[in-house]
């Protein structure tokens, strides 16, 4: 990183904080902010969230509350922290008079600070370890009744100025990093969707485009080769069952490892997810073959999701959220097969249509499966269409795993670079140094 170190630093005395550069005070959260408690209406108080990302008018995925006076007065320029556990780094500066949930803290300044500086330390690693580790659960009922304990953690007080160039110098870090990131996610959205519609045209209008063509008569299929069959997955499927109820043991010793819906994705199998189920209990009839077409059929979000389980050694079970086809590979590739009802469509169709049940436990049931209406190549060319895309989604794959990662390294820089700054690891006195961190993955 090409900022300077401190020439000078102190053991800080706080478990947290190891260090902290000599002019620094430490000062105690009771000292800087008295807790605002005033409750209104979000009638006269516009609704406010506290989110990752700072606080922002209410969002419109939030629980809108049904009283209206149950909620706290935040004004411009107070901190807001939420309490929960489970929203660990929802807070900041407030740049917004209006109002809040009650599950938050609101510390309205006793003294002259910078906002922008607190808005950072609470959001770096070591402040939420420490501000968290009193929770007795997801709704931290000990920070509600106790706010002493807040009152009395020790945070690292740089001068007024120094908070200033901390938070100018973060500003302008976090802003380049943010434009990188917006860019890197829409070259992986614009990769997701060629990936998409290259898999959609092979398997549905094939690799010719001069081919002739002919109505399906599936309205949401469209056009297919006129040479091609439009059929039923039955016809063409030698065993469809739906795998065991698990009795699930710890002890890989005596036990059978069970694919669950968690394996399956859409780049393979994700083997770190198998878990084991107890071999002295029957689980013969949820055997999985090398080559089985593997069907997440169960709840929202999993369900759809396809994959071919691939030639292992030993056995292994589908659980009973997991229906194995097995197809007869002399008229319809099982990689084909998955392809097909890996594109769009049928994803939205096995999702929304022919799935059944609410919404946490929408069911795909076999005779669904076996009555799918699906389109059939010759043979050979079913190969030749697998072997093309095969190729271009290995490709595709690699390139995207860079650009995941390069995103990974990006919030684990961002999240490094907050805690160094607003620690004082690092002097940010000189907030134009070079940034040759970012582009060396631009």
């Amino acid at each position: 990183m090409n900022v300077k170190k401190y020439h000078s630093l102190k053991e800080s005395g706080v478990e947290w904080i190891e260090k902290i550069p000599t002019h620094w005070e430490l000062r105690r959260i009771g000292q800087l902010f008295k807790f605002r408690n005033e409750k209104v209406s979000d009638e006269e108080y516009m609704p406010l969230s506290v989110t990752k990302d700072g606080v922002v008018p209410q969002l419109e995925n939030v629980a809108k509350t049904i009283h209206n006076e149950n909620r706290k007065k935040v004004l411009k320029g107070d901190i807001v922290i939420n309490s929960r556990s489970d929203r660990r780094g929802s807070s900041g500066l407030s740049m917004l008079n209006g109002s809040c949930s009650l599950i938050n803290h609101v510390l309205e300044p006793r003294v002259e600070l910078e906002g922008k500086y607190i808005h950072y330390l609470f959001k770096s690693v070591p402040f939420c370890d420490e501000y968290y580790r009193w929770g007795t659960g997801i709704v931290d009922d000990l920070w509600s009744t106790q706010k002493d304990r807040m009152s009395q953690i020790q945070i690292p007080f740089p001068p007024i100025n120094e908070q200033k160039r901390i938070a100018r110098f973060l500003d302008h870090k976090i802003n380049s990093m943010a434009k990188l990131k917006k860019m890197l996610e829409e070259k992986i959205n614009k990769l997701k969707e060629y990936r998409s519609s290259l898999i959609t045209q092979a398997v549905t209008k094939g690799l010719d485009p001069n081919v002739p063509m002919k109505d399906s008569g599936i309205e949401w299929l469209g056009e297919v080769p006129e040479h091609w069959k439009v059929t039923k997955l039955k016809y063409f499927v030698r065993h469809c069952a739906r795998g065991i109820t698990p009795s699930y043991v710890e002890n890989e010793k005596n036990s059978i490892p069970v694919i669950n819906q968690a394996c399956i994705q859409s780049y393979g199998i994700k083997w770190e997810a198998i878990k084991y189920h107890d071999k002295s209990r029957t689980y013969n009839k949820g055997i999985i073959k090398a080559g089985d077409v593997l069907i997440c059929s169960t709840g929202r979000g999993a369900l759809g999701r396809v994959q071919v389980f691939p030639s292992t050694k030993g056995e292994y079970v589908a659980d009973g959220h997991v229906t194995i086809v097995r197809t007869n590979q002399a008229d319809l590739s099982n990689r084909y097969l998955r392809f097909l009802l890996s594109t769009p469509i049928y994803f939205e169709m096995m999702d929304n249509v022919w799935s059944s049940g609410s919404t946490k436990q929408t069911e795909l049931n076999r005779s669904e499966i076996l009555n799918m209406p699906i389109v059939v190549p010759p043979i050979d060319e079913q190969r030749e269409i697998t072997n093309l895309l095969e190729k271009k989604e290995f490709e595709i794959t690699n390139v995207l795993s860079v650009l995941e990662k390069q995103l990974n390294f990006l919030d684990t820089y961002r999240s490094s670079l907050i805690t160094a700054a607003v620690t004082g690891q690092i002097d940010v006195s000189d907030c134009k140094e070079a940034e040759e961190e970012l582009e060396t993955i631009s």
